[in-house]
């Protein structure tokens, strides 16, 4: 069996799962609802707040949805009961981040800021303090959605290894490189 498939998938008090006839789960919860189509081939049951996934055969392909659809589902439950948040922070000499309501505006050293739209299902908080570096935050239910937009916002400025001047998630490290050496004898 696969490992990841073959887990239990325990619902939260306050999270609703339905399932119709197409293999089409919804979940509702506190914070929102998600949809996703589930492979037909796929049986879902819920027993007792429980929720698993049958796979048919032992073919790759269904080995393969079965772990998919399992993480999906679950990234679902725990996105409508608790959230997904993430924070990166801006590097570099110059670097400023704020956001009027979805706009994002970004001066990363370039001769011109970006200004970029934030999906409506991802809400946007910019802060600034002095003394450390301007902190993006992002916050959905979603969480393939919140990895695709900090992604783009880090594919505007990578962090570069010799100085780590850049966009990067916080807490991450950086590997550094040594520059030139100071001269050879």
């Amino acid at each position: 069996m696969s490992r990841v498939g073959k887990n239990p998938i325990s619902i939260p008090a306050g999270v609703e799962i339905n399932i119709d006839e197409n293999n089409l789960v919804t979940v509702k919860g506190p914070k929102g609802s998600l949809t996703q189509k589930v492979d037909s081939d796929l049986k879902l049951t819920i027993e007792e707040g429980v929720l698993t996934l049958v796979r048919p055969t032992e073919q790759k392909r269904h080995k393969a949805m079965h772990g998919l659809y399992r993480s999906l589902i679950n990234n679902m439950i725990v996105g409508v009961s608790e959230g997904y948040k993430l924070q990166q922070e801006l590097v570099g000499v110059g670097f400023k981040a704020t956001n009027q309501g979805q706009i994002l505006d970004l001066s990363l050293g370039y001769s011109h800021g970006i200004l970029m739209e934030i999906p409506k299902e991802v809400s946007v908080v910019t802060e600034t303090v002095k003394g450390k570096n301007p902190v993006i935050t992002l916050e959905s239910i979603d969480k393939q959605l919140i990895g695709q937009v900090a992604a783009k916002i880090r594919s505007l400025r990578k962090p570069e290894p010799y100085k780590g001047k850049g966009i990067r998630f916080v807490g991450e490290v950086i590997r550094r490189k040594a520059g030139k050496s100071a001269g050879k004898k």
